[in-house]
């Protein structure tokens, strides 16, 4: 059985604190493998952080051999795929961009949350971009076939300055390519796919809805992409990617943003439970109430981040004076529009997302892709589900499925979603591709 490391080496596998079981990974189900109408000798991966294995607010080497297309890739290799290369951070910089982990849980059950800073690939010799520092160049950018750039949206694919402001985006470019002002829907069309994913749009309603609603006018990407210019490069790509037919794909659409725990984990009812006071009222800014500021309400969700400031005493002046006030307990302290998705932003987002699924949905449908609808699954598995004994739901660390930033998976939130698109392929083009026993595959770590 072929191993789903083999890709990264022996020598590092043998010395990785992060190979999970000591065993190699095997199919879900014995079947007979064909690969169908399917040519897959050369598979590329189109997307985002989701698709670069990005988790736990980071992207590190772990997280890249765990990623949604590395499994894909390994399973195809069963049905005649071909080599599937990843831009892996080195083992001396196997931390990559830094992320968190979960250092413990307090007394009253919230868990405490560490960043991790050694071995990080972060630059030192140059200066930062508009997106963050730069990060280790990848060595053979040139052969690259997971293309998942963490922070990428439809919009910005199409920016010739991206190279400019992305770094995840520019440690995958030459210098020259840099200059030349490479986008990056040019970068993924020339690799020219018998087989491709395309998993790109999240980040056109999501970069807002993780901002509270809160657009920057400094950053064009900040706000919810316009529904004909998302069109009009969607459609592009999608179209450069297919080229005329020639090769196949599985299209993915956008996610329900309240279907994620970024949004849902922190709410009135667990403040209470954590503070032990069974009336407090959290409150939140809203200029058309009175004085400003109303308690929250049905609809309204507080931000994962936020957390961390909620009870917080800051200085408060008052016609009486500056006294302390605890922020988000009271309406003179409110939080703020940037901490809270409230609900006619909540509102706006969902219409959007709707708008922007129907064109990616219709684009498959145009060029008889496979087609994956996450936004379905992930609202059909709110409530939960089981599979081989495991419960999972999208609930913040104990479901299983999403990494501590809320909306990225574990490794085995990624394998349940490799599988439901292997399932999908198989249906769309008459393949038996085989599945992967997800239970090889880490959830939270657990100190």
């Amino acid at each position: 059985m072929k191993n789903i490391f083999h890709k990264i080496g022996a020598a590092l596998i043998l010395s990785s604190a992060f190979f999970f079981t000591g065993c190699e990974p095997e199919f879900e189900n014995d079947i007979t493998v064909s690969r169908g109408e399917l040519n897959l000798s050369k598979y590329v991966a189109v997307g985002n952080s989701l698709t670069a294995g990005f988790q736990d607010n980071g992207l590190y080497l772990e997280g890249q051999v765990y990623s949604y297309p590395n499994i894909l890739a390994n399973q195809f290799s069963f049905a005649g795929g071909g080599a599937f290369v990843q831009p892996y951070f080195s083992e001396a910089q196997s931390n990559g961009s830094g992320y968190i982990r979960l250092a413990g849980i307090s007394a009253t059950g919230s868990p405490t949350l560490a960043p991790v800073t050694t071995n990080l690939a972060v630059r030192t010799d140059a200066q930062p971009l508009p997106g963050g520092p730069r990060l280790t160049k990848f060595a053979d950018a040139a052969k690259v076939q997971n293309w998942g750039v963490p922070g990428i949206s439809v919009l910005s694919s199409a920016y010739n300055e991206y190279g400019n402001v992305n770094p995840y985006f520019e440690r995958l470019l030459t210098d020259a390519e840099v200059t030349a002002k490479t986008t990056y829907i040019q970068k993924v069309v020339a690799t020219q796919p018998t087989f491709f994913s395309l998993w790109l749009g999240n980040n056109d309603v999501l970069t807002y809805a993780t901002s509270g609603g809160v657009a920057v006018a400094s950053n064009p990407f900040s706000n919810m992409t316009p529904v004909a210019q998302f069109q009009a490069i969607y459609q592009q790509l999608a179209g450069g990617l297919v080229q005329g037919g020639k090769a196949k794909g599985i299209v993915m659409n956008i996610p329900d943003v309240t279907s994620v725990p970024f949004f849902t984990t922190v709410t009135q009812a667990s403040v209470r439970r954590s503070t032990g006071n069974d009336q407090l009222v959290i409150y939140i800014r809203d200029e058309a109430a009175p004085n400003g500021a109303r308690p929250i309400a049905d609809g309204d969700y507080i931000l994962l981040t936020t957390q961390a400031n909620l009870g917080r005493q800051d200085d408060v002046t008052l016609p009486s004076g500056t006294v302390k006030i605890p922020h988000g307990f009271h309406p003179a302290n409110p939080l703020n529009d940037n901490e809270v998705l409230d609900k006619v932003e909540v509102a706006e987002i969902k219409t959007r997302t709707s708008e922007l699924n129907a064109i990616i949905e219709q684009t498959a449908k145009s060029a008889n892709l496979a087609f994956f609808d996450v936004h379905a699954y992930f609202n059909n598995i709110k409530s939960g589900f089981s599979m081989s004994g495991i419960n999972y739901s999208p609930a913040f660390i104990t479901g299983n499925l999403f990494s501590l930033d809320g909306v990225h998976l574990t490794p085995r939130g990624y394998a349940i979603i490799a599988n439901e698109m292997i399932t999908r392929i198989n249906a769309h083009y008459k393949a038996t591709i085989p599945t992967i026993d997800v239970t090889q595959f880490r959830a939270v770590l657990i100190p």
